[in-house]
């Protein structure tokens, strides 16, 4: 049976792996980062398509109800606080009169700037809501 030696504390071979080390690093390190930067823009775009689809139901619900467009407009920017009322456009579909059994269609568009600029500096993300009239 063979038995190892242990390398001396000051040897070379010491040295020369802690450098292979520091060189495997810094070549996974921008792969690592980059995945870290695009988790971080996902989610945050997730996260605006979500409050931006809530905003679209507000204004779509308050639409259905008073067929009011400034009404349907504020109850959007109540319905995804956070988000600057700047960014918003608004495109109402159909018309709830008194006495309409028809539907009330709101989309809603959001401009923002993204967090990480990996994917370009602005994303815009759509959120579409329809209650029926009255309903």
């Amino acid at each position: 049976m063979k038995r190892s030696r242990p390398r001396a504390p000051g040897s070379r071979t010491h040295g020369r792996e802690r450098g292979a080390a520091a060189v495997e690093f810094a070549l996974v390190a921008p792969v690592l980062l980059a995945l870290v930067g695009g988790i971080i823009e996902f989610s945050y775009t997730y996260n605006l398509q979500i409050s931006v689809t809530q905003a679209a139901r507000e204004a779509a619900r308050t639409m259905a109800i008073f067929n009011n467009q400034g009404l349907a407009k504020a109850a959007a920017v109540a319905g995804a606080p956070g988000l600057s009322p700047a960014g918003f456009a608004y495109t109402f579909t159909g018309a709830c009169p008194d006495g309409s059994t028809g539907n009330a269609q709101v989309t809603v568009n959001y401009t923002a700037n993204t967090m990480t600029g990996i994917f370009g500096t602005a994303v815009t993300v759509r959120g579409t809501g329809a209650m029926r009239c009255h309903g």
